[in-house]
Protein backbone atom coordinates (compact mmCIF):
# COMPACT_ATOMS: atom_id res chain seq x y z
CA UNK A 1 0.00 0.00 0.00
CA UNK A 2 1.24 3.33 -0.70
CA UNK A 3 0.86 6.05 1.22
CA UNK A 4 1.43 10.11 -0.03
CA UNK A 5 1.51 12.51 3.10
CA UNK A 6 1.33 16.29 2.13
CA UNK A 7 2.60 18.76 4.39
CA UNK A 8 3.08 22.91 4.39
CA UNK A 9 0.46 24.49 3.24
CA UNK A 10 -0.79 27.28 4.76
CA UNK A 11 -1.48 30.90 5.00
CA UNK A 12 0.53 33.62 3.31
CA UNK A 13 -0.08 36.55 1.18
CA UNK A 14 0.09 37.38 -2.42
CA UNK A 15 4.08 37.57 -3.62
CA UNK A 16 5.23 35.32 -0.89
CA UNK A 17 6.12 31.74 -1.26
CA UNK A 18 5.42 28.30 0.12
CA UNK A 19 6.95 25.15 -0.20
CA UNK A 20 5.03 21.75 -0.23
CA UNK A 21 6.23 18.51 0.64
CA UNK A 22 4.90 14.71 -0.21
CA UNK A 23 6.50 12.28 1.79
CA UNK A 24 6.24 8.99 0.14
CA UNK A 25 6.51 5.25 1.33
CA UNK A 26 8.22 2.84 -0.59
CA UNK A 27 10.63 3.03 -3.54
CA UNK A 28 7.35 5.48 -4.85
CA UNK A 29 9.35 8.53 -5.51
CA UNK A 30 12.46 6.85 -7.64
CA UNK A 31 10.31 4.63 -9.57
CA UNK A 32 7.40 6.62 -10.53
CA UNK A 33 6.08 9.37 -12.11
CA UNK A 34 4.90 12.22 -9.27
CA UNK A 35 2.80 15.05 -9.80
CA UNK A 36 1.04 17.85 -8.07
CA UNK A 37 -2.77 18.63 -8.46
CA UNK A 38 -4.96 21.39 -7.34
CA UNK A 39 -8.86 21.79 -6.31
CA UNK A 40 -10.15 25.34 -5.98
CA UNK A 41 -13.92 25.33 -4.18
CA UNK A 42 -16.39 24.75 -7.63
CA UNK A 43 -13.61 23.74 -9.90
CA UNK A 44 -12.76 20.53 -11.04
CA UNK A 45 -9.35 19.41 -9.69
CA UNK A 46 -6.60 20.61 -12.06
CA UNK A 47 -2.88 19.46 -13.29
CA UNK A 48 -0.08 21.89 -11.52
CA UNK A 49 3.33 19.76 -11.99
CA UNK A 50 4.70 16.39 -12.91
CA UNK A 51 8.11 14.78 -12.51
CA UNK A 52 8.11 12.18 -15.36
CA UNK A 53 10.32 9.31 -14.55
CA UNK A 54 13.00 7.66 -17.48
CA UNK A 55 15.85 5.78 -17.23
CA UNK A 56 17.67 9.23 -17.93
CA UNK A 57 16.68 10.90 -15.02
CA UNK A 58 13.05 12.13 -16.14
CA UNK A 59 11.38 15.64 -17.03
CA UNK A 60 9.27 18.16 -15.52
CA UNK A 61 6.13 19.93 -16.72
CA UNK A 62 4.11 22.54 -15.43
CA UNK A 63 0.60 24.10 -16.50
CA UNK A 64 0.94 27.30 -18.09
CA UNK A 65 -0.85 29.14 -15.44
CA UNK A 66 2.47 28.04 -12.74
CA UNK A 67 5.01 28.11 -15.20
CA UNK A 68 7.99 30.46 -13.78
CA UNK A 69 6.79 30.68 -10.46
CA UNK A 70 6.32 27.09 -9.39
CA UNK A 71 9.18 24.38 -9.53
CA UNK A 72 8.84 20.53 -8.96
CA UNK A 73 11.81 18.34 -7.46
CA UNK A 74 12.42 15.66 -5.31
CA UNK A 75 14.61 13.95 -3.10
CA UNK A 76 15.09 10.04 -3.95
CA UNK A 77 17.11 9.57 -0.87
CA UNK A 78 14.47 10.71 1.47
CA UNK A 79 11.44 9.60 -0.58
CA UNK A 80 10.08 13.32 -1.03
CA UNK A 81 8.63 14.86 -3.77
CA UNK A 82 8.46 19.04 -3.69
CA UNK A 83 6.63 21.83 -4.72
CA UNK A 84 7.87 25.37 -4.90
CA UNK A 85 5.53 28.31 -5.30
CA UNK A 86 6.67 31.72 -5.18
CA UNK A 87 5.02 34.99 -6.30
CA UNK A 88 2.06 33.35 -5.10
CA UNK A 89 -1.22 35.24 -6.54
CA UNK A 90 -4.72 34.39 -4.69
CA UNK A 91 -5.98 32.53 -7.80
CA UNK A 92 -3.60 29.65 -6.58
CA UNK A 93 -5.58 29.23 -3.44
CA UNK A 94 -6.70 25.60 -3.18
CA UNK A 95 -5.94 22.40 -2.20
CA UNK A 96 -3.02 20.92 -3.05
CA UNK A 97 -2.75 16.65 -3.41
CA UNK A 98 0.33 14.94 -4.26
CA UNK A 99 0.30 11.80 -6.63
CA UNK A 100 1.62 8.51 -7.72
CA UNK A 101 1.61 7.72 -11.21
CA UNK A 102 0.46 5.04 -12.58
CA UNK A 103 1.44 5.31 -16.53
CA UNK A 104 -1.14 7.34 -17.96
CA UNK A 105 -0.59 10.74 -18.78
CA UNK A 106 0.98 12.88 -16.86
CA UNK A 107 -1.44 16.24 -17.01
CA UNK A 108 -4.62 14.17 -16.56
CA UNK A 109 -5.47 12.59 -12.59
CA UNK A 110 -6.45 9.74 -14.62
CA UNK A 111 -2.74 9.06 -15.20
CA UNK A 112 -2.62 8.75 -10.96
CA UNK A 113 -3.35 5.93 -8.89
CA UNK A 114 -2.33 7.03 -5.19
CA UNK A 115 -2.87 10.02 -3.82
CA UNK A 116 -2.73 12.42 -0.55
CA UNK A 117 -5.06 13.74 1.71
CA UNK A 118 -4.15 17.21 0.39
CA UNK A 119 -3.12 20.29 1.79
CA UNK A 120 -4.46 23.33 1.72
CA UNK A 121 -2.67 26.60 0.21
CA UNK A 122 -4.62 30.11 0.79
CA UNK A 123 -3.12 33.41 -0.68
CA UNK A 124 -4.91 36.78 0.69
CA UNK A 125 -4.24 40.23 -1.43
Amino acid sequence: QVQLVESGGGLVQAGGSLRLSCAASGRTVSANNMGWFRQAPGKEREFVAAFTWSWTGGNTYYADSVKGRFTISRDTAKNTVYLQMNSLKHEDTAVYYCARGSGGSYYQALGYDYWGQGTQVTVFS
